[in-house]
């Protein structure tokens, strides 16, 4: 009997830990059941996250594409409209060219061309080429008595000045050779300063003016130490400065 009972007790215990085992094993396939659920889970929302991020990368793909042809039809529209700008500087440095030729022509048929195309231009070349900022004398056909016995009068075109500096203007509207040479002998007989005493000690300027001047003229207004000032684009200016 009692190999019996002990048998039995055996059994009971067994059977009792193979029970237990048993459910154990279930709440561990339980456990990873439910992480196994939960890990899915969060697989599912990941791969969602996933397709909507990569909705999101191919609308902004989609975005920048779009702003890429924008910003090549902007690109397009400017350069168009610099060659459109560009045409129309030309066209109007033409133009202003033109209606300046067109003025200087007619002033120089009414017999203005001292007044209105050359003496306007004087300050500027003064201040730009000869330094004075502010002029001390300026006049245009101003007459003259020399201080010599003769008292012979003489009329000049345009005379600036500024401290220590003394422009001399000649102006003519069919420029010859000849011309030249009575403004360079001129200034070269000092007799100027028998009409502008007060301006003795002063360094000369000569500037001969015309509208048009061809290069041999220049060339020769050069060798004599003579600046040119004559229609250039757009305005008067000196031609020969850096020769």
């Amino acid at each position: 009997m009692s190999s019996t009972a002990e048998k039995l007790s055996y059994l009971e215990e067994t059977m009792a830990q193979l029970a237990y085992s048993q459910l154990k094993t279930e709440m561990s396939l339980q456990t990873l059941s439910r992480e196994m659920r939960e890990f899915k889970d969060e697989m599912r929302e990941f791969k969602n996250d996933m397709l909507m991020f990569k909705d999101d990368m191919l609308m902004f793909k989609d975005e920048m594409l779009m702003f890429k042809n924008e910003m090549r039809d902007f690109k397009i529209e400017m350069s168009v409209f610099k060659d459109e700008m560009g045409e129309y500087k030309d066209w109007s440095k033409k133009q202003l060219i033109t209606m300046n030729r067109q003025w200087g022509d007619l002033a120089n048929k009414m017999g203005t061309l001292v007044e209105d195309v050359v003496a306007p231009n004087i300050p500027r070349i003064a201040q730009n080429y000869f330094g004075c900022d502010d002029l001390d004398y300026f006049a245009v056909r101003v007459r003259k008595k020399s201080l010599k016995r003769d008292r012979q009068k003489r009329e000049f075109d345009v005379i600036a000045a500024c401290q220590g500096v003394f422009i001399l203007n000649e102006t003519k509207s069919s420029p010859e050779i000849r011309d030249v040479d009575k403004l360079a002998a001129f200034i070269e007989s000092n007799e100027l300063f028998d009409y502008f005493p007060e301006y003795d000690g002063c360094k000369v300027y000569p500037v001969f003016s015309s509208l048009y001047m061809d290069d041999s003229l220049i060339t020769y207004l050069t060798r004599k130490k003579i600046y040119a000032l004559t229609l250039k684009d757009d305005t008067m200016d000196i031609v020969n400065w850096e020769q």
